[in-house]
């Protein structure tokens, strides 16, 4: 059976690491995709703890291939595995100047989903050093996100179980402390608020999921931090109502905006899946940004039955 035949869905984890790493040089992006996601599968859920360490590895091979877009996925799929053997590999992007800052973003982003503790010294270094924003503030989610998973309050919060079951840059707010739109809207646009509070404030709408948390949301949009709108377009595209379409459609045609922004934009309207998301997606397939052409490629085929 030739590489272009191989059913993603049966293929052994060799074959997915060569479908992944594009190694005969002809693998469309949405089968990578696809292969990615079936190996954080096996990463995140096999019982055999070899078979889900050697998908980890595959995984990380494909840091080093030319695509922003794929290469950020692997390091959010790696932070989603649970497994602290994804950590050094994540590591080592975030310390390579040669990736792109989206990527090496991701990675720190990932170090706190997992829970690492023993990189928090890497990412204090990157969160005072780094002279990129995007990585600072990354790491200091990051790190804020490690010491509240150590911490006490993390045990007692009354934090309702949520309908989505990413391990998101800071837990939601809990419940008992505020469920009320408007206040959480001022809590996530409040900029002398810590950037890990206002997260949290995020993430608490995004549980709400109602057409007025969502619209308090979109408000966030006019943040300043192009790390802070590129989450609230990940989160929409969680959400998947469509009262978002119109704020991510602006966001996606504004050429000034960071491509870390419009890219998440362009997959949230994939995810959301509408015929107006469709039009929309299909007329930025040659768009002069790589990372928002592939991220079209990407959201067209999740729109795909």
């Amino acid at each position: 059976m030739s590489q272009d035949e191989i059913d993603i869905d049966n293929a052994s984890l060799e074959q997915l690491r060569d479908i992944l790493c594009n190694v005969n040089g002809k693998e469309l992006l949405a089968n990578r995709f696809r292969a990615l996601f079936n190996l954080k599968c096996i990463g995140a859920e096999s019982t055999n703890t070899e078979e889900a360490e050697k998908a980890i590895t595959y995984i990380a091979d494909c840091f080093q291939d030319e695509s922003e877009l794929l290469k950020h996925e692997v390091a959010y799929v790696l932070g989603q595995t649970h497994r602290l053997v994804a950590a050094p590999p994540l590591r080592q992007v975030l310390k390579d100047n040669n990736q792109q800052i989206m990527v090496r973003h991701e990675a720190a982003e990932a170090l706190g989903a997992l829970g690492d503790k023993d990189s928090l010294a890497l990412l204090q270094d990157y969160y005072k050093n780094d002279p990129s924003l995007e990585i600072r503030q990354t790491c200091e989610l990051a790190i804020e996100r490690i010491k509240w998973e150590q911490s006490e309050e993390s045990k007692t919060e009354n934090i309702e179980k949520s309908l989505y079951t990413s391990i998101d840059p800071a837990p939601p707010m809990p419940s008992d402390v505020e469920s009320k739109v408007e206040k959480l809207q001022r809590i996530l646009n409040d900029q002398d608020t810590p950037l890990f509070e206002r997260y949290r404030a995020m993430f608490r709408l995004r549980d709400l999921g109602t057409d007025e948390a969502c619209l308090a949301l979109a408000s966030g949009f006019d943040d300043p931090s192009a790390l802070f709108k590129h989450e609230i377009a990940y989160v929409f595209g969680q959400i998947c109502n469509p009262v978002t379409v119109p704020a991510l459609i602006t966001v996606l045609k504004r050429e000034t905006e960071a491509g870390m922004v419009r890219h998440e934009a362009a997959e949230a309207l994939g995810a959301i899946g509408t015929d107006e998301c469709t039009r929309v997606l299909e007329s930025f397939l040659h768009d002069d940004e790589r990372v928002v052409r592939e991220s079209a490629i990407v959201a067209l085929d999740m729109v795909e039955p």
